[in-house]
């Protein structure tokens, strides 16, 4: 079985704040995604340990801030995809496959063009790092699921090659198509990862009305649990994203993730702000 759950992970510039309020018994955090966060809300951040953001927009100087005690940052980065709003769409979007589903600011990019490999891998990934962030969270490599051709597998490979080469900690949202492949072609993920970020293993986004959150369905919640359980044997770090403020299935994600050693982060909105 494939299934591909439509990503959440668009940052999106000035929106309002709408996070959990952590309470007086609430320490620090291990895991928590904020693409739709500012440098506003860096105090709120530091309450967890390890945080992704979208670092195009802060500086060295917010990131440091935000790695004072020992915390941990990741960059957002975009391989499968691009943003409408990004400084650079125009020079790209003329490699792009087509409409993303969900998100009108995003195109499929055709991830076999040198020249957007050559920007990802040689321009903005390290810039991204020259500001001091610990790892990259790799968003996209979708792509291959969306446009299952050997050029696309070759593509993704090469540009997660790549990051890797920049001697960063690689993290894939998503891209269970590909680490499929991936693993059963060379028996090994060391080459392309070393973590998994997977949303929705078990609850699930109703796209007909946003911010409104349920169950994940039985095939996708398998499926997805074999996924990072397979990741995980491999000796793959794994994360799990999910979107609900149910009590109940948040029990069912914290006894999971204690039985595995995985970490997760559970958002009350689609678009990931802070408090």
């Amino acid at each position: 079985m494939k299934t591909m759950i439509a990503l959440a992970m668009t940052a999106v510039m000035t929106l309002p704040s709408c996070a959990p309020v952590l309470s007086e018994a609430d320490n620090t955090y291990d895991y928590g995604v904020f693409l739709g966060a500012s440098s506003d809300d860096i105090d709120y951040m530091k309450q967890y340990d390890k945080v992704v953001i979208d670092a195009q927009y802060y500086s060295e100087a917010q990131i440091a801030e935000l790695k004072e005690g020992g915390h941990t940052v990741y960059s957002y980065i975009n391989l499968g995809s691009v943003e409408d709003f990004r400084p650079y769409y125009q020079d790209y979007v003329q490699y792009s496959l087509g409409a993303y589903e969900h998100w009108d600011q995003e195109r499929w990019m055709d991830v076999s063009e040198e020249a957007w490999q050559t920007f990802l891998v040689d321009k903005l990934a390290p810039s991204l790092l020259d500001k001091g962030v610990d790892g990259l969270f790799v968003d996209n490599t979708d792509v291959y699921y969306n446009y299952e051709t050997e050029e696309i597998y070759d593509g993704v490979t090469t540009i997660l090659e790549g990051f890797k080469a920049l001697d960063t900690y690689v993290i894939i949202n998503g891209g269970d198509t590909y680490a499929w492949a991936y693993a059963e072609r060379n028996g090994s993920l060391d080459g392309v990862l070393d973590a998994v970020n997977q949303e929705s293993v078990f609850s699930a986004i109703d796209w007909d009305n946003e911010d409104s959150f349920t169950v994940a369905d039985e095939e996708d919640h398998e499926y997805f649990t074999e996924y990072v359980e397979m990741v995980s044997e491999y000796g793959k770090d794994v994360y799990l994203l999910e979107y609900t403020t149910d009590e109940e299935l948040l029990s069912q994600i914290d006894a999971y993730c204690s039985e595995h050693g995985f970490t997760y982060y559970a958002s009350s909105t689609l678009y990931l702000y802070a408090e």
